[in-house]
């Protein structure tokens, strides 16, 4: 019986394959910060309302497919990478990591709190394991499929509860939206979210394209080694039709199967030997 890791130890050019595109920078590429109020603020007595109308449009999310170009780094690696990607409610996820050269270096299929994760080139296989994890262990971003896409599209919550609001100077206002997390808008004709808080994350939203968000920014707030990923989304559709055999994997018989110890282990929160 092989050892645990051996999978991983056999193959020197593994740590470059789930690296891939996700790991060509030295460093984080720099992003603007949203500078966010830092005053006490006044009671914001239509919060309720204008949080709705901030949401409309990604509460009505059902599905979602689109390209994500992901950049920036994690501990002392570098992240990059171009993903395709596919979402519905309530939690099912589909990701494609293209290679630098073309090809799909990288599989991951989630539906019902389990996951696939399928590397092509070395072929081997972490299964039915909880999402954020397998995310996590790819990026350092560990969260949910729903939290995912409740970050993308603008919502930071699968289901945000409005509960208090506060008007702060320049234009700006803050929500709480339930389970500590608040965002911030900014008002510009209508308000807009621009960025939140929730969980160990900071988002800034720096772009808006059209209905949604065209550049989202996590950057983590307790996490060590710290995590900072920017995704640039293009080419965005909603509620189309996704067939569900988009959120399971077909992988080959031979595939050899690893942990998501062993794949954080080569991961951009691993340590190289």
């Amino acid at each position: 019986m092989s050892q645990p890791g051996a999978a991983i130890a056999e193959r020197p050019s593994l740590r470059a394959v789930v690296l891939l595109g996700f790991m060509t920078c030295a460093t984080a590429c720099g992003s603007r910060v949203v500078p966010l109020p830092d005053d006490v603020g006044a009671p914001l007595p239509d919060f309720a309302t204008i949080h709705q109308d901030a949401t409309r449009i990604c509460r009505g999310v059902r599905t979602l497919e689109g390209q994500i170009a992901l950049r920036g780094s994690a501990g002392d690696q570098g992240l990059r990478a171009s993903v395709l990607a596919g979402f519905e409610r309530p939690d099912s996820m589909r990701l494609e990591v293209l290679g630098a050269f073309g090809g799909v270096e990288v599989r991951l299929a989630a539906r019902e709190g389990r996951a696939t994760l399928l590397l092509t080139s070395d072929n081997l296989v972490v299964r039915d394991a909880p999402p954020g994890d397998v995310l996590g262990a790819l990026t350092g971003v560990n969260l949910a499929p729903a939290d995912v896409l409740a970050v993308l599209t603008g919502c930071v919550m699968p289901a945000p509860e409005p509960t208090a609001g506060r008007l702060h100077a320049n234009g700006w206002a803050s929500i709480d939206i339930g389970g500590g997390a608040v965002v911030y808008l900014e008002r510009s004709g209508e308000w807009r979210i621009r960025a939140a808080r929730r969980d160990a994350w900071r988002i800034d939203y720096e772009e808006w394209e059209g209905l949604f968000p065209g550049v989202v920014r996590l950057q983590s707030l307790a996490a060590r080694p710290a995590v900072e990923v920017t995704a640039t989304l293009s080419r965005i559709s909603s509620n189309g039709e996704i067939p569900q055999a988009a959120f399971t994997l077909n992988v080959p018989e031979d595939a050899e199967d690893v942990t998501v110890d062993e794949l954080r282990a080569i991961g951009p929160l691993g340590e190289e030997e």
